[in-house]
């Protein structure tokens, strides 16, 4: 098969280059201009540039729409974290020398400002009726190895000059895009399955002139008999490509399919050519977002949109952006389940106890052991907790954690209310935390994960300390109510109520909806004068202003697992708890068990 030519070893076949100088079509864009991108930030956008050929068709064209396109992308650059464009294919009409000659200046707009892009060839790039052994070409001369080898993308080309890829660093890891030829030889499809295999952990973006086609009236998109030729000796084994992007047809569409390792492949037709001013110069925007799981796509004309409002015609002004839902949309994607197969997200190593008792640390409980009557106090202070039953199934050990817990495991707790049901832990009568009432301050940490099981859980307990406020000498609000109480309302939201030292009444900080069936990390911070909730780092809204010292008590134990009323057990508490740790000062997100 024909090698893989590194960035050093691709051999020049005409005489365009890479980043090289000269003047722009409008001479208004430089290096500087460009911006930063993070590399690291879980958002990032892949730029996508359809068939441009009718804006080089001999002298009927137009360069000013792909000029504004290119201009757009760089200023936009920082703000949309752009890290790569991608052309697909079909640059020009005719295939004619002249036609590359008035593309390749305005090419050299992403070149002077160091953006990396990839271009492959489309039938009207060079002679359609032959693969890509087809020889030389003026394609070559523009957009062959020798445009590319400077970049820090570039990984290599085929030797024949038509297929490439590169390699770009977004949302903290690398991404390969395969860049292939209209019409890929068997020996490039072999090259593109080798250059797959030599990066085995990279998940890849396929960029190919044809693949799907779409019908008017109907978007979704379909194999053209070369396409279905590319998914069989291409995409249908290798199951790191995710996503493939093609022009040529028209009019926009999408299919998802799965590959044969039963994953699926987002297949995509973007084309514009056939719409006012050859596409206007029309660019699709695929915003990743690797928090949401979502990738975001819309398509803009940059060149339209720099157009006087008040000049512009009424063509232009219907393709200012396309909003409907062919070319504006978003694709839910697990990337980490997505990627699991060929690139598993490491599991953070377990971390031993010993590690996670700081100075102030009161009581430390991890639930990564046998759901046994007892569960020690890891800080050595002697705040055991014993198991208590109440009807129906007890809490049981469960192998499931927080992917950031440093104890890789927990117990499942089957509560339920009417009647209370399940079980909880609560510390000896005599437990030193009992009496403590944390006037320095506290931090309160916890792991968990919430039952989804279409059960009423509506102000279940997590956390609580048996004793009233009219037990602590509190006669505010309702004196019925725990002294302490860490639970959730019928809505799900974080609810830490409490009777502070300083206070008659009760002081209550919220928090959102939380989300069942997903595991989180909360905790409660107060300095000795405020409160104050995150929720997996992140601090929340509604944390009141007002000042509040301290935690009342009764010296009577904690619950973990159940709430009360009036000293009554009402429910038990329905999830995984992972661990429990309760320090006797204000900690940083920084120190969170967490962190």
């Amino acid at each position: 098969m024909p090698g893989v030519l590194s960035a050093g070893e691709a051999a020049a076949t005409g005489t365009g280059g890479s980043a090289s100088t000269g003047s722009t079509t409008s001479g208004t864009v430089s290096t500087a201009n460009a911006g930063r991108i993070d590399t690291e930030h879980a958002r990032f956008t892949l730029a996508v540039v359809p068939d441009t050929q009718y804006q080089y068709d001999e002298d009927r064209g137009d360069p000013a729409p792909l000029t504004a396109s290119f201009e757009w992308l760089i200023e936009q650059r920082s703000a949309e974290n752009i890290v790569f464009v991608a052309h697909l294919g079909d640059v020009v009409q005719n295939a004619l020398a002249m036609e590359f000659a008035q593309a390749d200046p305005v090419f050299k707009i992403l070149d002077r400002a160091r953006f990396p892009y990839s271009v492959l060839a489309g039938n009207h790039d060079i002679d359609g009726s032959k693969d890509d052994t087809r020889g030389d070409s003026p394609y070559l001369h523009t957009f062959g190895p020798q445009r590319f080898r400077r970049m820090a993308t570039y990984g290599g080309s085929t030797s024949n000059g038509y297929n490439s890829y590169h390699v770009f660093r977004a949302a903290g890891q690398q991404w390969l895009l395969l860049a292939m030829d209209w019409r890929p030889s068997d020996a490039s499809f072999a090259w593109a399955r080798d250059v797959i295999a030599k990066h085995p952990k990279l998940p890849v973006i396929l960029t190919i002139h044809e693949l799907v086609n779409a019908d008017h009236g109907n978007p979704v998109a379909y194999f053209s008999d070369h396409g279905g030729r590319v998914w069989e000796q291409l995409v249908n084994d290798s199951d790191q490509i995710f996503l493939t992007l093609n022009g040529h047809y028209w009019p926009p569409g999408r299919v998802t399919r799965k590959n044969a390792a039963g994953n699926d492949v987002h297949l995509h037709i973007t084309n514009y050519q056939d719409r006012f001013y050859g596409g206007s110069g029309m660019v699709r925007l695929y915003h990743f977002d690797l928090a949401r799981n979502t990738i975001d796509v819309e398509t803009v004309s940059p060149w339209i949109m720099d157009q006087d409002p008040a000049k512009r015609n009424e063509l232009a002004e219907a393709e200012i952006e396309l909003t409907d839902d062919t070319n504006r949309f978003s694709i839910p994607i697990d990337f980490a389940e997505r990627f699991a197969k060929f690139a598993p997200v490491p599991v953070r190593p377990a971390r031993p106890a010993k590690q996670l008792v700081i100075p102030g640390t009161a009581a430390y409980w991890r639930f990564d052991g046998p759901a046994a009557d007892q569960v020690a106090d890891q800080s050595g202070k002697g705040n055991d907790l014993t198991r208590v039953l109440l009807a129906g199934d007890a809490p049981s050990a469960s192998a499931e954690f927080h992917p950031d817990q440093p104890g890789h495991a927990s117990w499942l707790f089957p509560g339920g209310k009417n009647p209370a049901r399940g079980g909880y832990l609560k510390t000896a009568d005599d437990a030193p935390l009992n009496a403590m009432t944390f006037k320095s301050g506290y931090t309160i940490e916890a792991f968990v994960k919430l039952a989804d099981d279409g059960q009423d859980h509506s102000w279940e307990g997590l956390l609580s300390r048996l004793g009233t406020g009219r037990d602590a000498g509190k006669t505010g609000s309702d004196p019925d109510e725990p002294t302490v109480k860490l639970g959730f309302s019928g809505g799900l939201e974080l609810q830490w109520a409490v009777y502070p030292v300083d206070k008659n009444d009760t002081f209550t900080n919220w928090g959102h909806e939380m989300v069942a069936g997903r595991w989180f990390h909360l905790a409660i911070v107060n300095d000795g004068r405020h409160s104050t909730v995150y929720v997996d780092s992140s601090e929340l809204l509604r944390n009141p202003a007002t000042p509040s010292n301290g935690l009342s008590t009764a010296g009577k134990p904690w619950l973990v697992g159940a709430g009360h009323y009036a000293n009554t057990i009402d429910q038990g508490f329905a999830g995984n708890i992972g661990e429990l740790r309760i320090v006797t000062r204000a900690l940083k997100p920084s120190q969170f068990l967490n962190a």
